[in-house]
This record gives C-alpha cells, structure tokens and sequence, in this order.
C-alpha cells in the first residue's frame, strides 16, 4: 500500500466544510480511528510505512489535534499555569496578572487566569477546578486561612507560589509587600504635616493585607505620641461606594478628621469622591496608586508598590521550581515607596488641630 494518502477520500473528507477531525484522517490515510490515535498521541507499535501515511493526511487536511485534551489523555497539562486573583475588575490584581502572562509567555505556556472575589469557598472551588485540569504548576492571591488542601497536590510535585499574601497552615513560595512599613510611612507623612484625628478606611480586617496597613497606621501613631481615636476607623468597604459612604460618615463628626488614610485604591478613590462631592479640602493619602490620581485636584499623594515586579517575581519563582529548584519555601517581601503629589500635604485648617496631641509617658 502507498505511503501517500488517497486523494479520493481527502476531496471527500473535506467537501463538508467543517474543522477535520481524527475520523477525517482515518478515513484519508485508509486506517483505523485507532491507528489515527496512536500516531497522534505518539504511541509505539504502528507501522513506519503507516504512520507515515497518517501524518500525510493530517498534512493534506490541516487537522490540529486538541493539545488540552491531548495532555489530559496523558494525565498533565503540561504547558498550562494556573492564576488565580482575589478580584480582576481591581486595577491592581489586572496588572499583577498582566505581568504573570508576559513571563509565562515568554515560555510559550498557557494561563487560565480565574477571579474569587475575596470569596474562601470560592477559592478552594476554582483552586480545585484547576488541579482536575492538571495545570503544570498555581499562581495563588489566596482569601482563604487554611491552604492544607493542597498538601497532596504539592506532594506530587506541583509547585504553589503566593501573591500579596501568604498561605494559611503551609509553607510555600509567597511573594509580599511590606504593608506595615508602607502604611506607616503614609501616616508618619500625614504626621508630619500637622495631622493628629487621621481617618483610616479600609476592607475586612481579616484580609491579610488589611489586618498590616491598620497596624502600620497605629505604630505611625504609637510613634508620634498620639492616642488612637476609634471613632474615626471605618471597615468592612469593599468598593469605592462603600468606602465614599464612609468617609461621608467621617466629615459629619462633631470633631473630623483634619486627614483621611485609604488603605487600598479602591478605599481612596472612594475617599477622593467623597471629599469632592462635600467640597471639603483636607489631607489624604492612598496605598496603592491608581489611574487618574495625578489628574485629581490636588493630585493624589500614594504609597506605591511596582505591581509588575510583584506578579512577574511570583511568576519567575514558579517556575524555577518547574525547572527543578528543590530548596525551602520563599519568602520575598517587595519595598514601597511614598509619592508626594499634593493632596498628603495639606495641612489641617484649625489652629487647636495644628500639632499632633500627645500622651504622657
């Protein structure tokens, strides 16, 4: 029998119009659905002559075998990452993912990127979707506190990296920003600047990344002398119209806060909102820099983390553990840096608010 496929049969194989498939191949090259499989999944024991021939229809036909289902066949999914991110409508998750597929690209690699919405159940639900799809390795912005479910998986070899927070009752690869130094060093600017009633606005307390800029914002405090003042705390926002709400809370006290810390882009631009629709012009810095903060009068003062530097590091820690790095779990913790643009420097406008109150020692 001729190596070469049958004409006849390939002009009637592609006279339907569709995508080829495997049947399609079989029925030009003259052999079975299962000779067909053999050669595309790279098994022995076909016949050099005829493998030959199916590769020939697979040419003539232009069939692509579906690698994913290719891969599962084999039990991994050998080019494909998994990331998952608390929220991908927040700017800051975006670019941390944006990032992570520029260094997983540059491999050749496929990424499914999946959004928990600070939702635990969630997280454990997609984390364990992933693992069934056999992704190659994770990329985790995790919510949850208890992260031993992937025990087995990481016994097996698939290697874990966190992002911005660190995994709860395991020790694994995590990349993190200092939130503690970075929120002092916003308040020690407000300080600074004659601030002592310094409004804080924030998510849950229980997010990792919440639970240090509130502590950075109290030893910036504890610091200088000044007594915290729960009364001007607000928690629980999850978006800038919560947080717009709150801060609308905050300037209806008898006694205001005279500077407003948002803890996340969200809180601040949440803060700025409020601040303009009350017309009031008091000192406010951010974490995290957002779009449009340079356009806002006056522009936005932030404490800033290179998001890029943050998802392209995890993504680099992945996969050297792919390339076979055996040694101890990881622990990066990346600098911020406050940018001064205006609106942290204003100065309270009540001389009895100019100076910072302080507490006997």
């Amino acid at each position: 029998m001729s190596p070469k496929a049958d004409p006849r049969n390939l002009r009637a194989s592609t006279s339907r119009g569709a995508r080829p498939t495997m049947r399609d191949v079989a029925t030009v090259a003259n052999v079975s659905f299962k000779t067909v499989a053999r050669v595309v999944h790279g098994e022995r024991w076909v016949r050099e002559e005829t493998a030959a021939r199916v590769n020939d229809a697979i040419r003539q036909l232009g069939y692509q075998p579906n690698d994913i289902a290719l891969n599962l066949k084999r039990g991994v999914s050998r080019d494909t990452i998994g990331l998952v991110i608390a929220d991908v409508a927040n700017p800051f998750f975006s670019t941390i993912a944006r990032a992570v597929e520029d260094v997983i690209r540059e491999r050749h690699m496929m990424i499914i990127t999946a959004s928990i919405d600070e939702d635990r159940e969630r997280e454990r639900a997609v984390v364990d979707s992933l693992v069934k799809q056999r992704v190659t390795g994770l990329l985790v912005v995790p919510v949850g506190k208890d992260h031993r479910y992937l025990s087995r998986e990481r016994r097996m070899g698939m290697p874990v990296v966190f992002i911005d927070r660190p995994p709860g009752r395991i020790r694994a690869d995590v990349v993190l920003v200092d939130n503690i130094g970075g929120a002092r060093s916003a308040v020690d600017h407000l300080i600074a600047h004659g601030h002592s009633r310094i409004g804080i606005v924030g998510d849950r307390l229980d997010v990792h990344t919440m639970s240090e800029r509130y502590a950075g914002y109290q030893r910036a405090l504890d610091a200088a002398g000044i007594t915290p003042d729960a009364t001007l705390a607000r928690f629980d926002c999850h978006s800038s119209a919560d947080a717009e709400a709150r801060v609308i809370e905050l300037l209806a006290l008898p006694s205001p806060p005279t500077a407003l810390f948002g803890t996340n882009n969200r809180m601040t631009v949440g803060a700025a909102l409020a601040l303009a629709r009350q017309q009031r012009r008091i000192a406010l810095v951010g974490f995290d820099d957002f779009e449009l903060a340079t356009a806002l009068a006056p522009p936005v003062t932030v404490v800033t983390v290179d998001t890029d530097d943050l998802g392209s590091t995890a993504a680099r820690m992945l996969l050297r553990r792919l390339d076979g790095w055996t040694g101890a779990a990881d622990r990066i913790v990346l600098p911020t840096r406050l940018v001064v643009r205006g609106s942290g420097e204003v100065r309270p406008s009540e001389p009895h608010l100019a100076s910072p109150r302080r507490t006997h020692r």
